[in-house]
């Protein structure tokens, strides 16, 4: 899978998914720190990746895509420590690869996550 890892997305967590053959660019490696959210979703939709986000913002985003296309993993965990946030998207991978291609926000919280169908 290709995924996009937002600025609060640890790089442990790039290299992690790396480690296990998924193509992950993150945007302090490309300097793009500051780059507007709207342009975030434009860069993954023409990148075609998967958004990793805490930026709860990026649901308000895809609300008003007009159905463009795109997967979300947006986590809204209470525990953000990288080990834990590692585990919660390990169960989603491993649950949900299929989904994650086929345009969807799959919403991550500390016991459960929950998938949308885009376009809501």
């Amino acid at each position: 899978m290709r995924f996009l890892a937002d600025m609060g997305i640890s790089m442990r967590i790039v290299e992690w998914l790396r480690s296990i053959n998924h193509d992950v660019v993150h945007l302090r490696e490309q300097n793009l720190q500051t780059l507007p959210d709207n342009e975030i979703f434009d860069k993954a939709i023409t990148e075609d990746r998967i958004i990793l986000t805490f930026d709860l913002d990026f649901g308000e985003i895809i609300a008003l895509s007009k159905g463009r296309q795109i997967s979300v993993i947006l986590f809204r965990l209470r525990n953000t420590t990288t080990s834990f946030v590692l585990k919660r998207l390990e169960k989603v991978i491993t649950e949900s690869a299929e989904l994650l291609k086929m345009g969807h926000i799959i919403i991550v919280e500390e016991a459960r996550y929950r998938i949308r169908k885009l376009p809501i």
